[in-house]
């Protein structure tokens, strides 16, 4: 079976590793790879991280492009590909421009879709911002429906879809455990690592910071500077922000943030770089889905830019807090992580609900027709299942 992988942004390329890892261990199966390059130089890094070879790039950003544009770019750039590879299934991860026209193309010439964490849900298509209908869609095409839990395949039931929905765990988790085994057998990388970051203070806890969504763009980015900028008062804290690429993040950050003390304001960090950071972090706080799903599995407080969010799990879970992006909500929330243990302790010893690590093996096994344990089937006692959690993601 020719599988056909299309992703185009650094996440994705984190969360669709694992599966095109898994993929190419499998006789049955000709794993092909297409990126459509929306996130150009830092999904590089991720390919190399994992070394994953790609059959087809498209290259498809430029400058000030509408999500119209892309959309057009990608439609007409794609399907060209599917003419050439003829692929017996496309696999697309996520909520992205490029997940919901790869599945537009495949459905326009009968490809089976499956999609890679589906069932995620605001219930609102304002928040996330196209992102909530790119999901809707995907799932809508789909004849195989990849949830990561029990609640997105419930999601998925009560829409009556008409795909197969099966739950794997989320491939993020897969990920993050092969990094951070790579950081913990490795001293000597944990110390290049380290490396870059000469400015961390032993004496002062880290408030790790990423924000890019489109729903923030303008007064949301105000609010949180002016958050950052009362924060980086604090004689206990200091701020570091890898700032995302896009002029609207970029521009509003730069001139509120960059002469202010103890707020570092970095580029963009390859995967390896962030998952440390986020290992040295006190408290974590981003608007970002995928931070939301791995930082719990390190032990760290999340605090979510967000009035919604589509991985409700790890808030009822009480690994995640969303504090939305009034200025004077994000100072209270920090500052009561970083006053009070109790509250820290407590945030930090959650357990993930988000996978186990083999997310990725399940959905090999699902694409080769073998019958397979649904993540959560099996019930394990809370203290092994937190003995067997701390095993996988150990704490550097």
């Amino acid at each position: 079976m020719k599988v056909l992988s299309i992703f185009g942004t650094r996440p994705e390329a984190v969360k669709m590793a694992p599966v095109v890892r898994a993929l190419a261990l499998e006789a049955d199966i000709q794993s092909l790879v297409c990126v459509t390059g929306q996130h150009r130089l830092m999904l590089q890094q991720v390919l190399d991280l994992f070394d994953i070879k790609v059959d087809h790039s498209l290259d498809v950003m430029q400058p000030d492009q509408t999500l119209n544009g892309l959309s057009a770019r990608l439609i007409g750039l794609l399907d060209p590909v599917l003419e050439a590879t003829r692929p017996d299934r496309i696999l697309v991860h996520g909520d992205t421009t490029t997940a919901m026209i790869a599945a537009l193309a495949g459905f326009h010439r009968r490809i089976p879709v499956a999609h890679v964490e589906a069932g995620l849900r605001t219930g609102d298509l304002s928040q996330p911002w196209p992102e909530e209908m790119n999901r809707r869609y995907v799932d809508v095409v789909s004849d195989l429906l990849l949830a990561p839990t029990a609640m997105a395949k419930s999601n998925l039931a009560a829409e009556h879809l008409a795909g197969r929905v099966v739950v794997t765990g989320n491939t993020v988790i897969d990920a993050l455990r092969l990094t951070v085994e790579a950081i913990a057998f490795d001293y000597k990388l944990r110390d290049r690592l380290d490396a870059h970051f000469p400015y961390l203070r032993a004496d002062k806890k880290l408030l790790l910071v990423t924000g890019h969504r489109r729903e923030n763009f303008g007064p949301g980015f105000a609010e949180i500077c002016d958050a950052l900028a009362t924060l980086s008062r604090r004689p206990d804290i200091q701020i570091v922000y890898p700032v995302h690429l896009n002029p609207n993040v970029q521009g509003p950050v730069q001139a509120a943030l960059a002469q202010l003390p103890n707020i570092h304001l970095i580029e963009p960090l390859d995967y390896l770089l962030f998952v440390r950071l986020m290992q040295r972090a006190h408290v974590i706080l981003t608007d970002s889905g995928g931070v939301q799903e791995e930082a719990p599995s390190l032990g760290k407080p999340v605090l979510v830019m967000r009035n919604v969010t589509e991985r409700p799990e790890a808030v009822a879970a009480g690994t995640v807090q969303l504090v939305g992006t009034d200025s004077a909500r994000i100072v209270a929330a920090v500052t009561r992580l970083y006053e009070d243990d109790i509250v820290w302790q407590n945030a930090t010893q959650r357990l993930n609900p988000y996978g186990d690590g083999h997310a990725a093996e399940r959905i090999a096994s699902v694409l080769c027709g073998r019958e397979i344990d649904e993540f959560g089937a099996v019930k394990i006692e809370p203290l092994e299942k937190a003995r067997l959690v701390a095993k996988i993601f150990q704490k550097i």
